[in-house]
């Protein structure tokens, strides 16, 4: 399985390449190796590799510089999976894009099924949104698009990360405690998406995060305790729940955002870990 990642640099595409299958012949390109947004430089890319799986980990992440920067969210996000789309059509490629839990507005009280309807609060989230199109109209019908959410790893910068570095530096953070979500390791994600690229015939839109469910405040109140266990943190400090209001930002969160993962589950044959197991192992990790 000759596999294209595009996005290397990222936390997935690390993780991807931290969990890559034995049997797979693995390339991975992110700039300036290869700008997505160039048409003919990803069709001259998808000719010479010959791939017979892309994976686009590729994506403008900055969720509020994008309220600025909306061309540039809008060129990563939409433009470049189009043209992504176009060169896997050219080669016969299978195609795996990744988005995000952001294309909701959070107004639901339950899990987000896959079919559920898009309503996007931010340009981020619209930017994705239209690139998961681009993508579902732009390739064969086994073209997959895969949601996660509450991204983090020991690489690049994640909310674990940060929550850290503020808890080892000040002697009391405050953190919103009205937004649920899921928080998922991307070596999860990353397993998720090999498995994903071996069902050649899987096709639509997938979930995938970890199990359970929580809030910032609560996902960070387990940073701390997982970290003074393992040694990352010389002391606890009081960690106060505030509501989004109190945090104003330039992009709209949802303020729900859980993903139903039941059938990406069945249809992988995989089952999620929860949250916090998969925090503490991502934090083991760190202190090695």
């Amino acid at each position: 399985m000759k596999t294209l990642v595009l996005g290397s640099n990222g936390q997935l595409g690390q993780a991807l390449a931290d969990t890559v299958p034995d049997d797979a012949d693995f390339v991975s390109l992110d700039i300036p190796d290869l700008d997505i947004t160039n048409a003919s430089a990803v069709s001259t890319v998808c000719r010479e590799l010959q791939p017979d799986v892309i994976i686009n980990a590729a994506a403008y992440t900055a969720v509020d510089l994008a309220e600025t920067e909306t061309e540039l969210a809008a060129a990563v996000n939409v433009i470049g999976p189009r043209n992504i789309a176009a060169a896997s059509r050219d080669v016969d490629a299978r195609l795996i894009h990744i988005s995000t839990d952001f294309v909701f507005d959070g107004q639901a009280s339950r899990p987000y099924d896959v079919d559920a309807p898009t309503n996007p609060l931010s340009v981020y989230g619209r930017t994705k949104r239209d690139g998961e199109l681009a993508i579902l109209e732009g390739v064969s019908a086994n073209a997959a698009v895969l949601r996660t959410a509450w991204l983090y790893s020991k690489t690049g910068k994640n909310f674990v990360k940060t929550m850290l570095a503020l808890m080892g530096s000040r002697d009391e953070i405050s953190v919103v405690a009205d937004q649920r979500g899921t928080p998922t390791w991307a070596n999860s994600l990353a397993v998720a998406v090999w498995s994903l690229a071996r069902k050649s015939d899987l096709g639509g839109i997938f979930h995938w995060t970890d199990a359970g469910e929580t809030t910032w405040h609560e996902f960070a109140v387990a940073i701390q305790e997982e970290a003074l266990e393992l040694g990352l943190l010389v002391k606890a400090i009081p960690i106060h729940p505030i509501s989004t209001d109190a945090y104003p930002t330039a992009a709209v969160r949802p303020s729900y955002s859980v993903l139903n993962t039941e059938s990406t589950c069945s249809a992988l044959d995989l089952q999620p870990t929860p949250w916090r197991i998969n925090l503490s192992r991502m934090l083991k990790g760190m202190n090695v």
